[in-house]
């Protein structure tokens, strides 16, 4: 090997061993991340520029065929409210008997946390596309809207609850037929340090391909 191919050879495995350099930061903002109840999350809520970068990550997913097959509704202020009538009535005609402080609490639904953001899937059929992965693709963006919104010092939960199944409230949110909640992240800052769960023990959720 000449010394100039060595030294590219070199070059390129320096920048091959800095490409896979661990980033300790993000791997600890991974492993601590956890979901907090919305009625946990207190304000104030994330300003602009930083619902605008929880955005931007959150459309940062793998997307096969480009099909940027889903799209955000955000719910901030006195327009939480407003979507809360659209729970209402579609509660009320659920349940005409409802006492007073369950429709107040429907009224609610989307104000329990400062900021609130649907993911909508718009997955439909497509001649090269599955379907499916075009719903997984949705997926991927809710769940990183809500690193996004851990990385930012918040807490988030990833919920959907009843009302995001009743078409006649996704209609009144400006969801069309063919699109489907993927669901509500609830946003806002932990009103108490939050507690981490027992999770699966990894010998019980992973194998190797051909051991026993």
């Amino acid at each position: 090997m000449s010394a100039q191919n060595a030294a590219i050879f070199q070059v390129g495995r320096v920048a091959r061993a800095a490409r896979i350099k661990p980033m300790p930061d993000a791997l600890e903002l991974l492993k601590t991340r956890r979901s907090i109840k919305p009625v946990e999350l207190a304000g104030p809520a994330p300003s602009a520029a930083e619902i605008e970068t929880l955005l931007t990550i959150a459309s940062r997913v793998p997307d096969h065929g480009k099909l940027v097959p889903w799209r955000f509704i955000v719910f901030e202020g006195e327009a939480r409210l407003a979507a809360g009538e659209a729970i209402v009535a579609a509660f009320c005609a659920k349940y005409p008997q409802a006492k007073p402080e369950h429709i107040e609490a429907e009224r609610h639904r989307l104000a329990r946390a400062p900021l609130v953001i649907a993911v909508v899937s718009r997955a439909a059929p497509h001649v090269k596309i599955p379907e499916w992965e075009q719903v997984l693709s949705a997926g991927a963006a809710a769940m990183s809207l809500v690193l996004a919104a851990h990385a930012l010092g918040y807490g988030a939960t990833w919920i959907t609850e009843w009302y995001a199944y009743d078409r006649g409230v996704l209609a009144a949110l400006g969801l069309k037929e063919n699109e489907r909640i993927v669901g509500f992240v609830h946003i806002g800052r932990p009103s108490t340090p939050p507690e981490d769960r027992p999770r699966p023990p990894l010998h019980e959720i992973a194998t190797r391909f051909g051991t026993r």
